[in-house]
């Protein structure tokens, strides 16, 4: 074939471009388990951080199974069988009805304290922001949080992954004192009581994002986590729970086999 012919330089492009798109096309599927590897363990680490736990990449997955102890998809106050929370694009449930939507939650145990993490997704003024907050058992008051930005102006809305920022939510409340939810307003000028925060100077338009974000993504789970910690409000705790020495003139009752006692309430 004539080397400096027109159809040898067509025929040799369509080669090469077919050759480079097969091995582009090889080395995506070989690179996507180790993607999405990276993808849960960044979850990971920004779930734990929502607790206050901060661990590498590497730690991760044995710190996430050691506090994280429930991993669970809410709908309408509900638990919904069969789901994991990872299973959720949480870009698209978002846009959703509040009746429709699926929302992950995960439940973290430290130092004998029970949180409840909720991942958050929104928008702010050049694309998605996105973050975790952590309540208390009440389910109202913010233990930890922390957020970040796929493309917002660096020194102004983007420094809402920085910590003076998001270090400001902690101890916040979502549920006024009447337990009616109230979310949290990142206020331009100044923030202050329970429901707001300072926003970002020259950032307004991300301050807002956020505070959409967390009243539109934390309605969600409102009746689930009030039900959830008024249930437990309404345990008496073991060592609460008095007991009488039985005496001579007692009977005591004595369950047979296949029977079992009443629980004490």
């Amino acid at each position: 074939m004539d080397t400096n012919s027109n159809s040898y330089t067509f025929i040799f492009s369509a080669v090469m471009v077919i050759v480079v798109a097969a091995l582009l096309s090889l080395a995506a599927t070989a690179l996507q388990p180790r993607q999405a590897e990276n993808v849960r363990q960044e979850s990971w680490q920004n779930i734990l951080k929502s607790v206050n736990i901060d661990v590498s990449r590497a730690e991760s997955e044995e710190a996430y199974n050691k506090f994280i102890v429930e991993e669970l998809v809410i709908q309408n106050g509900q638990v919904v069988e069969g789901m994991h929370p990872l299973e959720i694009v949480l870009a698209d449930e978002v846009k959703k009805p509040l009746e429709d939507r699926k929302n992950p939650l995960y439940v973290a145990e430290k130092d004998g304290e029970t949180f409840f993490v909720i991942p958050l997704r929104g928008g702010g003024l050049w694309g998605p922001i996105w973050g975790f907050i952590s309540l208390k058992k009440d389910a109202s008051t913010i233990y930890g949080a922390n957020f970040d930005h796929k493309s917002e102006t660096p020194g102004l809305g983007a420094e809402i992954n920085q910590s003076f920022f998001y270090n400001q939510f902690q101890d916040k409340n979502i549920l006024n004192e009447e337990g009616v939810f109230k979310s949290v307003e990142v206020k331009k000028g100044g923030g202050s009581g329970p429901h707001q925060v300072d926003g970002i100077s020259g950032g307004t338009v991300t301050s807002d994002g956020v505070t959409d974000m967390l009243k539109n993504c934390l309605a969600g789970y409102v009746d689930y986590l009030k039900a959830r910690s008024s249930k437990h409000d309404q345990e008496l705790p073991v060592e609460e729970i008095e007991v009488d020495d039985p005496t001579e003139d007692d009977q005591i009752d004595i369950p047979q086999s296949g029977e079992s006692e009443e629980e004490v309430v």
